[in-house]
């Protein structure tokens, strides 16, 4: 169908009812799509803002099937739905964007890895262990310490652990087994869905790099500013946009990195290429995103058109918007759980402090390092727009009165 028919208005379907797929819902609105929502409970984040909703099992085959009945195009608000049913979506004539051959890149990091490798893009090494023994024998030979990784499974810092020596070469086997990650499926060789160990090559990286581009099914394809992103025990805490101090030779090898992996994969919608900036100057690719990010939240403010925006373009196949930053610099600051629980009552300070601060609540209750929202500042003076930034989230946080 298109959306440009007449006949009713394009139907988004949206799995996952996180803060993404509510962020999703105003763009939605102002470009005429209706968006049908399968949340995972009632009360999740997107379901407090959506009207037609459908609370339900992703993973379980005929719910998702239902759902998707009546919708022009299903997306996502995270990757974790498996894919033979997305398959089995597009066996009904469902476009599935991005679908399930481009999803399963972000679903699996040895998929990933191995996609990364014949397409020639800078990665760490890496090898596949399915014992402590094995991970041993990798890190004798490419040196200690190694980064060990379960494939599936891991998010915000979880599944991914420094093994500074063979003494710690169980760890990984054994939080799979306990499932601790994982859902406690034995560490194994490659059956599908299963969970396996990767060992990586340890980066001594300077910093953390973020490269989203957005691509339709008509083939457009577009790139915002690359950002530098700031880690807090494996969580995004903050965003810089630009990435100081990166020229404009490698600001555009890294976007047309991104771009090329997006066509090659045959991804539909945002892509986010997470990055390593190593001290001998390389940029690697370090992890795959193939759904709106938390590196590109400063695009709702930041840039003229924002990631949600033209992921629902993409999805919705209508030319893509300008991803250009509207402003020198933009820093997006995480608003983790902390020890104020009143979120909204601490917008009369940060507001009437900086009427120019833009501030995303998510709708969640509050939890010790959960994110609840995000502040959002930009302006000329990049010490200036952190600092703006970084006082509203504290603040938010609970961390200064």
């Amino acid at each position: 169908m298109s959306i440009v028919s007449g006949a009713r208005p394009f139907v988004v379907g949206i799995i996952g009812g996180g803060q993404l797929a509510r962020m999703m819902y105003g763009p939605a609105t102002r470009l005429g799509l209706h968006v049908r929502l399968l949340a995972e409970a009632p009360g999740v984040s997107a379901e407090q803002v959506a009207h037609d909703v459908v609370v339900g099992d992703y993973t379980d085959a005929a719910t998702v099937l239902s759902f998707a009945e009546g919708c022009d195009a299903v997306t996502f608000d995270h990757e974790h739905v498996p894919t033979t049913i997305l398959e089995a979506l597009e066996e009904r004539g469902v476009a599935v964007r991005p679908g399930p051959a481009a999803l399963v890149h972000a679903q699996d990091k040895v998929v990933m890895r191995e996609a990364m490798a014949q397409l020639g893009a800078p990665c760490p090494a890496y090898q596949v262990v399915a014992t402590a023994a094995e991970l041993v024998a990798f890190g004798d030979r490419i040196g200690w310490p190694v980064i060990a990784k379960t494939s599936r499974g891991g998010y915000d810092g979880k599944g991914v652990w420094k093994i500074d020596g063979p003494a710690e070469a169980t760890v990984p086997f054994d939080a799979v087994a306990s499932g601790e990650v994982g859902g406690g499926t034995t560490a194994g060789s490659g059956t599908s869905g299963e969970v396996r160990i990767l060992a990586e090559e340890f980066i001594d990286f300077t910093r953390e790099l973020s490269a989203l581009v957005v691509r339709s099914p008509s083939g457009q394809g577009v790139a915002y500013p690359v950002s530098e992103t700031f880690q807090d025990a494996g969580i995004c805490a903050e965003t810089v946009t630009p990435a100081p101090g990166l020229d404009e030779a490698r600001i555009i090898a890294t976007q047309q990195l991104a771009l090329r992996i997006a066509g090659e994969l045959g991804v539909v919608g945002v892509l986010a290429v997470e990055l390593m900036e190593a001290r001998d100057g390389r940029i690697l690719v370090n992890e795959l995103a193939m759904r709106p990010h938390n590196t590109g939240h400063w695009s709702i403010d930041g840039a003229h058109t924002s990631q949600f925006e033209n992921h629902l373009r993409a999805v919705a196949d209508l030319p893509l918007g300008d991803p250009a930053a509207r402003a020198p610099w933009t820093v997006m600051e995480n608003v983790l759980g902390g020890s104020r629980e009143d979120l909204a009552a601490g917008l009369l300070h940060v507001m009437s402090r900086d009427p120019q601060l833009k501030v995303e609540l998510y709708g969640k209750t509050v939890q010790p390092r959960r994110k609840v929202g995000h502040v959002t500042a930009y302006g000329n003076d990049l010490p200036d727009v952190r600092a703006r930034a970084l006082h509203a989230a504290r603040y938010l946080m609970g961390e200064i009165a």
